[in-house]
């Protein structure tokens, strides 16, 4: 009897550490956006809900805010903290379609999310003591800078009575604490040039914090970005772009091991078309925090983008090598909605390559958080088709006819 109730309690905390729950997302596109951008979007905003409907704590913060010039809108949303996707260990998509409202495509999703809780639970810890660590390490090295400053001072002055002006710790905490609250209001501030504003003020207050010189930084980032998807020429956003770049800088002078300003030291490579550099610096970020999924999904981002380069010359097998140094393996499904675009690619490398078992490997790893993506269905119809698998063939087509696609009807009988 007691073996019974050990059993039965074991089997209670194994099924209270995952709870699934339902929930929705809306997205309305941007102008700057693409199709997959926009569906990323509102599935991260759903997978959102999801951790939030399960009652735990989200150590992650979206700023979602829109602006519109000259009859075209722009979307930003920028992420304060950093994500938790693996919280989430299985989304299915139950329902996905799409809209129009004033003109403008509106998606909508709704998902059942399987979520972790102890998993959540342990990211969240491990971002907190990482914080701890961070935040120590970098008062210790101001507190060493400071201490060097003084003494070259000391070395330097001449003979005789020497007057070494040292403010009262009191005034030097004040300023700090003046400086830490200005990049607060500025993290929350949805006005650019008033970013741009209070980060320069707590740059001044306190210059031996890398904080208000990274979030200026990519606040001049979102200045670029802008002007991009206004079509604006880079000669108009140069001067953003040299202001970002020397700011990044100075953050890893005063911390070398700052993760976001390594981030943003690549970003500034990417704009500058410098791919080796910027793949650099998020491989750093990684190494100092392989939890940092930001920089993450920016070097995914990075590689599908010089791997579709490589394919346009017919260098699929360093395409392919590319593709397979930054994807998980075996893939993850919490992750494969980042990496969609990265899969999708591999799989037509597969194909060029004749390797058709990992080709449906990656399609079906796609069609398993996306069971409506019409080309993936399609590519694994054809597959399925050419390898005398009838049936699934067949099952395919009949999906992806019943989605709109011509080229699917076009193959039933």
């Amino acid at each position: 009897m007691r073996i019974f109730w050990l059993v039965l309690l074991w089997a209670t905390n194994a099924i209270a550490a995952e709870t699934t729950v339902i929930a929705d997302g809306q997205y309305v596109m941007a102008d700057g956006d693409t199709l997959a951008i926009a569906e990323q979007r509102v599935l991260q905003k759903a997978q959102r809900r999801a951790i939030e409907e399960a009652g735990v704590y989200l150590e992650s913060t979206f700023y979602d805010y829109e602006k519109t010039s000259k009859g075209e809108s722009t979307q930003i949303s920028s992420l304060e903290i950093r994500t938790l996707a693996a919280a989430i260990t299985r989304t299915e998509v139950l329902e996905s379609r799409r809209s129009f409202e004033k003109d403008r495509p509106h998606f909508f999703v709704r998902i059942r999310a399987l979520v972790n809780l102890d998993q959540l639970q342990d990211a969240i810890r491990r971002w907190k003591s990482d914080r701890q660590l961070a935040e120590h390490f970098r008062q210790l090295q101001k507190e060493n800078v400071e201490l060097k400053a003084q003494l070259r001072e000391l070395r330097t002055r001449p003979a005789g009575v020497r007057v070494l002006p040292i403010e009262p710790p009191i005034i030097q905490s004040s300023m700090r604490e003046r400086a830490r609250t200005l990049v607060t209001h500025a993290i929350t501030s949805h006005d650019l040039t008033q970013k741009l504003d209070l980060t320069t003020q707590a740059a001044v207050l306190d210059p031996q914090s890398p904080d208000p010189l990274i979030v200026r930084g990519q606040t001049y980032l979102q200045l670029i970005s802008m002007a991009y998807s206004h079509q604006s020429k880079p000669s108009q956003y140069s001067s953003y772009l040299d202001e970002a770049r020397m700011d990044f800088d100075r953050a890893l002078i005063i911390d070398p091991k700052n993760t976001w300003a390594l981030l943003g030291q690549g970003d500034v490579n990417r704009w500058l078309e410098h791919p080796d550099q910027a793949a650099l610096a998020y491989e750093q970020a990684l190494a100092l925090n392989p939890f940092f999924d930001v920089a993450r999904q920016r070097l995914i981002s990075l590689h599908t983008t010089r791997a579709r380069q490589l394919m346009d010359r017919k260098q699929w097998a360093t395409a392919l090598a590319l593709l397979n140094s930054v994807l998980h393996e075996p893939l993850t499904e919490s992750w494969v909605p980042y990496e969609k675009e990265a899969i999708l690619l591999r799989s037509d490398l597969y194909q060029k390559l004749n390797q058709p078992v990992q080709a449906i490997r990656d399609l079906s790893a796609v069609l398993q958080v996306d069971p409506s993506h019409v080309s993936a269905l399609v590519a694994r119809a054809r597959l399925y088709r050419d390898h005398l698998q009838g049936q699934s063939a067949k099952e395919d087509f009949e999906h992806a006819c019943m989605l709109g696609s011509s080229e699917a009807c076009d193959q039933l009988p």
